[in-house]
């Protein structure tokens, strides 16, 4: 899959990707004064407002509609920054089309879909423009890969992915949990894709902004999307979770931008000797992992030549007691090293199961 970047798409960035206006266009006045409030600065690139807007429940704000579009429009005649909205369906994409919309995306509701990416993709075969795929609601890297696959088929090589959260059963302090992990191994998956973080719908609140946003450069990605209104109390859509203007420059001012290569060559040199350093680790934890699956393989013959059974949970209670207190000494956190011996474990008793029915 060969992508083009964000800095292709004709857009004037100096580092990364800073979207931000709405959740909802509500109004012309409101629309243009915070795009305006904005621009002022030169630290925003691109404008957003949501136009229709897909809610959980119905009788909630779903959106202003297609003359909503006419303000995102004016509020890019009057800071000449490009514009962009989510896009649902193939009408949607007309209007947008017709309107003149620099950039679109899909929302989470629509990725989870394979038809409803479809039916936008096969609207845009042979239609330059860039699009921009949100994460699919639930945890499914593979979903959100397909999105982006059935894009491209279509002949879209402008593509991004934007990471805005999963959503959890479990209460904690996101609105949708980062899970970090998964956006990393998209960009395993595709090589070229670019991504940008929505901090707002992770967060759901403002206060938290800042801390994701941050974590996001840190694992370098290609951008932020942050939702602003100029007066977020009174906003129709996701109050809490929108900015001022002045509140989000001010952010974009006190986040640390990295860079991903060193222009030290003395640095450079000391990362590769650390990096070798993890590389001779990694080699030692596989060659010992090797050596204790064929241990758990003796063990699990010997059960079978004395009709014991696989699973014995007294002793997997005492392991796991025995390692943590060693863990903790060693400074290493308790969660990481349950999820290690889960892995392990698991991987051991499989083996043993299979020796068991050979």
């Amino acid at each position: 899959m060969e992508l083009k970047g964000i800095k292709d798409w004709g857009i004037n960035i100096n580092d990364k990707l800073i979207v931000s206006g709405p959740c909802s266009a509500e109004s012309e006045e409101q629309v243009v004064n915070t795009c305006k409030a904005l621009a002022a600065n030169n630290k925003v690139n691109m404008l957003r407002a949501g136009i229709w807007k897909p809610r959980t429940r119905p009788n909630s704000f779903e959106g202003i509609g297609s003359v909503g579009l006419e303000w995102l429009v004016q509020a890019k005649k009057e800071t000449g920054l490009p514009i962009s909205t989510e896009v649902a369906n193939p009408e949607h994409i007309e209007e947008c089309l017709k309107a003149g919309v620099d950039v679109i995306w899909l929302g989470a509701r629509t990725t989870v879909n394979p038809f409803a990416v479809q039916a936008i993709a096969d609207r845009l075969r042979g239609v330059d423009i860039p699009v921009m795929v949100k994460n699919p609601i639930n945890p499914d890297v593979q979903l959100w890969r397909g999105a982006i696959e059935r894009l491209y088929n279509s002949g879209i090589n402008k593509i991004a992915a934007i990471h805005r959260g999963f959503s959890s059963f479990q209460e904690t302090a996101y609105r949708n949990e980062p899970k970090w992990e998964l956006a990393i191994e998209l960009k395993t998956l595709i090589k070229d894709i670019e991504i940008i973080c929505d901090p707002s719908h992770i967060c759901g609140n403002r206060e938290l902004i800042p801390m994701v946003s941050q974590k996001a450069l840190d694992l370098a990605m290609d951008g932020l999307m942050i939702e602003s209104h100029e007066n977020p109390d009174v906003a129709l859509s996701d109050a809490a979770q929108q900015l001022k203007p002045n509140d989000l420059i001010s952010l974009i001012d006190n986040l640390h931008f990295r860079h991903e290569e060193f222009d030290n060559s003395l640095m450079a040199d000391k990362l590769v000797d650390l990096r070798s350093d993890i590389d001779h680790m990694d080699t030692e934890i596989l060659e010992t992992l090797s050596k204790r699956m064929k241990v758990a393989e003796q063990i699990g013959q010997f059960k079978k030549d004395n009709e014991v059974t696989v699973l014995q949970v007294n002793r997997w209670e005492e392991i796991l007691e025995n390692r943590l207190k060693m863990s903790g000494a060693l400074g290493l956190s308790d969660d990481f090293i349950k999820e290690l011996l889960n892995l392990i474990h698991k991987e051991s008793i499989s083996k043993q199961r299979r020796i068991l029915e050979d």
